[in-house]
């Protein structure tokens, strides 16, 4: 896409991509264009649509085609789109009879989605390098912590002990799913766009799907059912694919923000002194790169439901959708690059304090292990007998300081293995089964 990209200021920086932007830059739109015509000169020459020596002529003017940037945006400005100047100036450079066959039988819009196209395939694979990189790091990261205790929170509460590599496998599982979202996306995503004016393809009467399908083949895109100038969901698609990598990405930031708290301190972002440092305040480690992982979804969040608007486009082709696009879909990319890139870094360096853990668990004084009680208790005096005791007990341990235990061994002469529920390593149910299944599920992947 042309023009689309924000540059970045000394604040939005953060959430820019510099492979990103040159895979959405002017330069590389333009060269993309250029590729499709050249293709599409090429296929339609060796189908005889166009005669052969046209063919060359065209491409051999591409191969030396200085483009007139000032040119094309001046076309964007009277004409909406650069296509128009753009095929004016190949004319230019191919001259004589051959130049009346560049673009032939193509529309504005096909050469402009198809370049699309081309820069999202390529946008994908980046995308999906930076993915499985995290994979890697975060699956060695479940398996390093299988072991290390910690309390399982929910709704804010400390709950029943866990351990980090349990977390941490919780973190991986949706990206492994967006990894085989990506390989059912692609056919659908990438795409050759050639229709002619209205999707007939009527200029070229009984060769146009001959033409579709070689050009297609050529620039190695699959061929629509038919052309998609107003069907627009394998881009939202791929936009809400780039929502849900932030957002799964997003939810592991938001527990490393929490659990690097002060009060908490369970983790912090590196041990890198240099980073996340306060102008006033020299003890913070602010946790920056989780914030703005955060950030980054949050906005794509909103700008997959541009993408969405982006759906509602009049008859054949569109009054305003389109554009939408233009704006929307090179912002997202930039913006899970970037999150991706600072995912990988966390998940490389994450300090996990497991000392702190072990210390959550103590100060809890036996509270995460009232389930494992109420279950040990319950074969013995009814299941609600049990859970009214424990929850007297769990007060009274609070009031008294004391490990909850031993307040409930005093109130049962219930024959349990009492050891047992004093240590919180004896309640982690299929934890390492579970951590062991998502590990594998990665190594099918090839990520570890």
């Amino acid at each position: 896409m042309i023009g689309t990209m924000i540059e970045p200021t000394l604040l939005t920086r953060t959430f820019s991509d510099d492979t990103v932007a040159t895979l959405f830059s002017d330069a590389e739109f333009i060269a993309q264009m250029l590729a499709v015509e050249a293709a599409l000169a090429k296929t339609q020459a060796a189908l005889s649509v166009i005669p052969h020596e046209a063919g060359e002529r065209i491409n051999a003017a591409l191969a030396n085609l200085a483009v007139d940037m000032d040119a094309l945006r001046a076309g964007v400005d009277t004409d909406g789109v650069p296509t128009i100047a753009l095929v004016k100036q190949l004319r230019a450079q191919v001259s004589g009879e051959a130049a009346t066959y560049v673009h032939w039988g193509a529309t504005t819009q096909d050469v402009m989605d198809t370049a699309l196209v081309l820069q999202v395939r390529a946008a994908l694979a980046e995308i999906d390098t930076r993915l499985r990189s995290v994979i890697g790091h975060l699956a060695r990261l479940a398996d390093t912590h299988r072991h290390s205790l910690m309390a399982g929170r929910t709704h804010s509460q400390q709950a029943v002990p866990i351990t980090f590599g349990l977390k941490v496998a919780g973190w991986l599982v949706p990206l492994l799913h967006h990894r085989e979202r990506l390989e059912q996306i692609k056919p659908r995503a990438l795409v050759v766009q050639f229709g002619g004016a209205a999707g007939t393809l009527a200029a070229l009467g009984d060769d146009g799907l001959r033409v579709q399908s070689a050009l297609a083949a050529e620039l190695n895109l699959g061929v629509p059912l038919t052309p998609w100038h107003t069907q627009r969901d394998a881009l939202a698609e791929v936009a809400g694919w780039l929502s849900l990598v932030t957002g799964s990405l997003a939810k592991m930031a938001q527990d490393i923000i929490l659990l690097a708290q002060s009060e908490i301190g369970e983790l912090r972002e590196t041990d890198d002194a240099a980073r996340g440092g306060s102008s006033t305040m020299p003890q913070k480690h602010n946790p920056v790169m989780s914030e703005a992982i955060v950030a980054a979804a949050k906005v794509n969040s909103t700008l997959v439901g541009a993408m969405h608007q982006a759906l509602i486009q009049e008859q054949e082709r569109a009054t305003g959708g389109w554009q939408i696009e233009w704006l929307a879909l090179p912002q997202m990319f930039a913006l899970t690059a970037s999150a991706l890139s600072r995912a990988a870094y966390l998940s490389e360096h994450l300090v996990v304090d497991t000392a702190r853990m072990r210390a959550s668990l103590d100060a809890s004084n036996g509270l995460m292990m009232a389930e494992a009680l109420n279950q040990a208790l319950a074969p013995h005096m009814g299941r609600v007998e049990a859970k009214q005791l424990i929850q007297a007990a769990c007060a009274d341990a609070v009031k008294q300081d004391r490990h909850l235990t031993d307040v409930v061994r005093e109130r049962t002469d219930a024959a349990v293995d009492w050891a047992a529920l004093r240590d919180e390593s004896t309640y982690l149910g299929t934890a390492q089964t579970m951590i062991d299944r998502v590990l594998d599920a990665a190594n099918r992947q090839g990520e570890t």
